[in-house]
């Protein structure tokens, strides 16, 4: 008797994974949000390839069968989280290792253009204006990288080669790594505050009115995180009311972020499309990395990068 071929969904996006690796080796059926909850019970694997949406935390929640394994293309799983799927036996695994380098560079990249002005350099050049100005010096300031998985290690150690002096905030003190009773003290003395952590009920919301206010008038702030670490509104009051010197944004609580929203026009921010880890070619080293855990989940091996479902994050080592 044939063994039963596996039956891979994927939830879409455009462009679509590479896996041609798996012809014939599983049945792949491709499904948008509004097909997905249909297709759940006959799916023994759920590839999120569209990590913006919200269907499969909406879709979970159904009757019958749900995939043994979800992984998504994303560091993030606040997206796909939702209490039925936390309870459950899945595995949910996610694209940890791929972002952590262009993410650290992109925000060696925002550092330096706000030590030297970039943006006003580039304002002047079009308006054909020659005004001499006076930029900061990077090397020996002071950062502090709130969020300890392997995305702010690779921060640490780019924003090192700078020669920034950079503390490492996580949810635990350990060896290296300072825990969240440290925090305050941190930001008050740094000149570069990062948000770099992962979504969860601990840290929604936790760079507010009182943490923008702890901050020198000098800080700058940078958000490559979760939008939904930031209270949007209180970085907005800062910014206006002198309380950190700028601010650069490349998530955002509302993404795409409306043409109508005041967050376009707030000045000394920095407003990019959550394009901080998209190099050229990362989709094909996402396609890479999940058909490299298939191969493993197929060979009844351990999957690497289990997100702990609870916390919301793959544990640190």
């Amino acid at each position: 008797m044939t063994p039963s071929v596996p039956t891979l969904l994927v939830l879409d996006a455009d462009p679509p994974p590479r896996l041609g690796r798996l012809t014939g080796r599983v049945r792949i059926v491709h499904t948008d949000a509004v097909g997905l909850a249909a297709r759940l019970p006959a799916a023994d694997v759920l590839l999120v390839w569209d990590f913006a949406s919200h269907a499969v935390r909406e879709a979970w929640p159904g009757e019958g069968p749900r995939p043994g394994w979800v992984h998504t293309a994303s560091a993030g799983v606040d997206h796909l989280m939702c209490p039925e799927l936390a309870a459950s036996g899945t595995v949910v695994t996610n694209a940890r290792g791929v972002f952590d380098a262009p993410v650290a560079e992109y925000v060696a990249a925002l550092v330096l253009a706000i030590a030297k002005d970039l943006p006003r350099t580039l304002d002047l050049q079009r308006e054909r204006t020659w005004r001499h100005r006076e930029g900061r010096r990077v090397s020996g300031t002071r950062a502090c990288v709130v969020g300890s998985g392997p995305i702010g290690r690779a921060i640490a150690r780019t924003l090192k080669a700078l020669g920034v002096t950079t503390a490492l905030v996580g949810r635990v003190p350990r060896t290296g790594i300072h825990g969240p009773d440290d925090l305050d003290r941190l930001i008050s003395r740094a000149d570069w505050v990062i948000a770099a952590a992962p979504l969860t009920e601990q840290t929604y919301g936790m760079f507010d009115e009182h943490r923008f206010d702890v901050m020198q008038p000098s800080a700058c702030f940078i958000n490559v995180g979760r939008g939904g670490l930031v209270d949007e509104e209180a970085l907005v009051r800062a910014l206006d009311r002198r309380w950190i010197a700028a601010a650069a944004l490349d998530v955002l609580a509302t993404e795409p972020l409306p043409a109508d929203s005041p967050l376009w026009e707030v000045p000394g921010l920095l407003v990019s499309p959550h394009m901080g880890g998209d190099t050229v070619g990362w989709r094909d080293e996402l396609s890479t990395q999940f058909v490299a855990l298939y191969e493993r989940w197929a060979a009844g091996r351990s999957l690497l990068n289990v997100v702990d479902k609870k916390r919301g994050y793959v544990p640190g080592h």
